[in-house]
């Protein structure tokens, strides 16, 4: 029997299927009692910096870092991320 993702029609398969990419921004680190007193329009700081590079994960599994853009023309306002570095073990996602 034929291992799919050893065949070049199964790994064709495996590339069409859609995954998710969580982007990190940063981290929080309050107390219980602050996070209780929170209400709409508190501000929660993060331990980075606006220019601060962001981290990439398919997971728990960081896989590239990058910087956060605004897209613009027809997707003005749309954020993005630039990759700076890939992971270079990025493809052992296993």
């Amino acid at each position: 029997m034929d291992d799919m993702t050893t065949t070049p029609r199964g790994t064709r398969l495996l590339q069409q299927i859609p995954i998710e990419v969580m982007v990190s921004v940063g981290k929080a680190r309050p107390l219980v009692q602050d996070l209780l007193n929170l209400s709409q329009s508190a501000v929660l700081t993060l331990d980075r910096r606006i220019d601060d590079p962001v981290e990439i994960y398919v997971g728990d599994k960081l896989i590239a870092r990058g910087e956060l853009q605004e897209l613009e023309g027809a997707d003005a306002g749309q954020l993005a991320v630039r990759l700076t570095e890939v992971i270079s073990d990025a493809r052992d996602l296993a």
